[in-house]
């Protein structure tokens, strides 16, 4: 018999490495679900019973500050600090987890430690930050479970700020940790590292793709070398003035980030960026997790290579300052080249107490840099009234900055309620979305005495069930911001927005308003919003034979004006609304897969999407009563019509305009009902139509009904985090 010394591969060849290995690879236009399967449980290796918050009560905070204001100044021989002390590559590490939030869908930041996986731990931005991470595992082994990886990266980088001697706003915990990548986030379209292919006019900084911040594939803000690697500030202050304002931040905390992020540290360019071997994410097994092996010199310390831009930006680099304004606006400053070839900015005739010294060659002093977004500081001058304001008064620029650093690592965290633990500044903060809290309770009895009244008071029920949704669906489980608490739909700009339908909004706000002031003991309308919808869906219920009732949990508070900020609030209104079968205007994208992102914001599943859907369209509750969908003859009754009909074959579906088809009875020839896409997809794409099925049969019209129900409670008590 033959030697062989390669045997024949006992599995599929590259089934599980390869990208091209599903299936719908064949169907590339077929509508991809995955998205509603983000963070499932089974990833979870701490199980279903895990609780977080329970968790990080037992953490003794105070030793866990300490352990990493001590771990600071421990420089590892396999990865040495500069100057001593690790400062600068756990803020980096801290800004870079939070840096990549964006305000148009709350999606990416700090809440889920998701820069340990792809595509985050690979970014061209994100160099050697895998190594940072690593520097901290001992500390993560130590304290385990009552501490995340997502709070623990942003903890680091306060006892970095402090531990140099700069005095941070405050820290909260409660970031929960992910178990596989956000795959299904869009980061946008580009298919090469340091792309750029989201600008639908190259001349104007604002025309950036919704709903992207960062000015290229891989990058967290903008290209420090200058827009598309060319040096012009002014240029540059352009795209630093969108992608902060995407980040949630104005001009003045814009200045402040930037100065205090490189007031401490320094970039890395000292090396041959070429030879730098693969990212984490596609180097071999034998770098157990590390990326870009730098094979020049010693491969770290005066070595190491990052951004490729070469030094620091102060003359202390290890200790808080003041001297990134000193240096910035006193001397004149020219364009070099780095060791690594990236274009960086370098003072003239310095003087030479102004250098910083080596980071790690002692008694060296090289000079300072700035990169073209530094420059721009300087140069706008928005920026430079700011900037010399910040010179001039040193507490002034501490004060902001700290706030402005608290803003960027919790601004993804969701209202105060959810912080947790002792540093947990007692300021609230108009960011922070706060709801006044309500000291009334209400009992069952009088639960089913309002009830009653609401669904007497004028009102139909249709007008009390797409309110209560309005008011509701704005939630994110993004960034936690959004939903019926609050009823901020009261308020501008909710109350303006198309999708609310203001002038029915305004009639249903009157009378609820005036319902409130009848009653003998105070309900905020929050509650009576939320109820009224509940009450009217226990009734279309009824009236096809299902007795129901929905739960109601009451203790919502009503904000005022003062409480939010109208431009803060703008990006959620919704510009498409599936459930309520309702575009604002046309859009590239397909109505189902705005349907599916709607979905994925509010935490929902498929099927949830779906009972939802079929429950909204026989209730008809759609956007300016169209009658689109509404696959049923007795319209107002909770009913599993929508999914009866819509699997029944004595139909036909014909297309007759863009996003509108006719159902036509086969043997007539008559028009039945009228449908957009996202109806007939529950009966096109085959998992929608397998939940569609069930939902049809003879025998599961009530499971149908206590489906719906749970789903509706889910949606209401989204943003109730006291329940949870």
């Amino acid at each position: 018999m033959k030697n062989e010394k390669t045997g024949k591969c006992p599995v599929m060849h590259g089934a599980n490495t390869e990208t091209q290995n599903s299936v719908m690879e064949w169907w590339p236009n077929a509508l991809n679900l995955d998205i509603l399967n983000q963070h499932d449980t089974k990833t979870n290796p701490l199980g279903t019973n895990f609780n977080y918050k329970e968790e990080f009560k037992k953490l003794d905070l105070e030793a866990l500050k300490n352990d990493l204001k001590k771990f600071m100044t421990d420089s590892q021989d396999w990865w040495p600090a500069d100057w001593g002390h690790y400062g600068g590559l756990m803020i980096r590490m801290a800004w870079h987890s939070a840096g990549t939030y964006r305000i148009a869908d709350g999606r990416g930041g700090s809440n889920t430690g998701n820069q340990r996986f792809a595509p985050l731990n690979s970014w061209p931005d994100n160099v050697n930050l895998d190594k940072a991470r690593r520097l901290l595992w001992p500390i993560k082994k130590k304290y385990g479970n009552r501490i995340s990886w997502a709070d623990l990266f942003i903890l680091a980088g306060n006892m970095a700020y402090e531990s140099m001697g700069f005095k941070t706003f405050g820290f909260a915990g409660g970031r929960e940790d992910i178990w596989h990548p956000e795959k299904d986030i869009y980061w946008g379209a580009e298919k090469e590292w340091l792309g750029k292919n989201r600008y639908s006019n190259n001349a104007e900084s604002e025309s950036l793709e919704n709903p992207l911040a960062a000015v290229q594939m891989g990058l967290i803000y903008v290209n420090p070398e200058g827009v598309d690697g060319k040096q012009d500030p002014l240029k540059t202050a352009k795209d630093v003035r969108t992608t902060f304002k995407r980040m949630a931040m104005n001009d003045e905390e814009t200045v402040a980030l930037t100065a205090g992020g490189h007031t401490v540290g320094k970039a890395h360019g000292n090396s041959d960026p070429s030879r730098l071997g693969q990212s984490p994410e596609g180097a071999d097994v034998e770098t157990q997790g590390f990326g870009w092996m730098n094979p020049n010199g010693k491969g770290n310390a005066e070595d190491t290579i990052s951004s490729g831009l070469e030094g620091a930006w102060t003359t202390t680099p290890n200790k808080w300052n003041h001297t990134y304004f000193h240096l910035l606006l006193n001397y004149e400053w020219e364009s070099k080249k780095s060791p690594a070839g990236a274009s960086q900015w370098e003072p003239i005739n310095i003087k030479e107490e102004d250098k910083p010294f080596d980071a790690h060659v002692p008694g060296v002093r090289r000079n300072p840099i700035m990169t073209d977004a530094d420059m721009a500081m300087k140069m706008d001058p928005e920026y430079r009234k700011i900037s010399e304001r910040f010179y001039k008064e040193p507490e002034y620029f501490a004060e902001v900055f700290a706030r402005a650093w608290f803003k960027l690592t919790h601004r993804d965290l969701g209202p105060k309620s959810r912080y947790l633990g002792p540093d947990v500044p007692k300021e609230e903060l108009v960011w922070q979305d706060p709801i006044p809290t309500v000291d009334y309770s209400v009992s069952d009895s009088e639960i089913e005495e309002l009830k009653t009244k609401l669904l007497n008071c004028g009102l139909s029920r249709t007008e009390l069930i797409t309110t209560a949704w309005d008011s509701a669906r704005t939630f994110r489980c993004s960034d936690y911001r959004g939903g019926a608490n609050g009823a901020r739909i009261r308020l501008a700009p909710q109350k303006y927005w198309e999708g609310n339908e203001p002038k029915r909004l305004e009639k249903v706000l009157n009378t609820l308003t005036e319902f409130q002031s009848g009653l003998s003991k105070k309900i905020s309308i929050a509650d009576l919003i939320v109820l009224g919808g509940s009450a009217s869906i226990e009734q279309a219920a009824q009236d096809g034979g299902i007795k129901i009732k929905v739960p109601f949990s009451p203790g919502r508070g009503d904000a005022s004006h003062e409480m939010t900020d109208e431009e803060s609030f703008s990006v959620l209104e919704p510009k498409y609304d599936g459930y309520r079968n309702w575009l604002k205007q046309n859009y590239s994208v397909k109505s189902e897969e705005l349907l599916l992102d709607r979905t994925q914001l509010m935490g929902l599943t498929a099927p949830e999407m779906c009972v939802l859907v079929g429950g909204m369209r026989v209730l008809g509750t759609n956007h300016g009563g169209t009658k689109h969908g509404v696959f049923t003859d007795r319209e107002g009754v909770l009913s599993n019509d929508f999914f009866v009909n819509l699997t029944d074959m004595k139909y036909t579906w014909k297309p007759v305009a863009e996003d509108l088809y006719h159902v036509i009875d086969r043997k007539t020839g008559e028009t039945k009902w009228t449908a957009t896409r996202v109806d007939l997809v529950f009966g096109s794409n085959s998992i929608l139509r397998s939940y569609a099925e069930v939902y049809a049969q003879d025998d599961n019209n009530e499971m149908f009904v206590k489906d719906f129900v749970r789903a509706w409670v889910k949606v209401m008590n989204a943003d109730r985090f006291d329940l949870k």
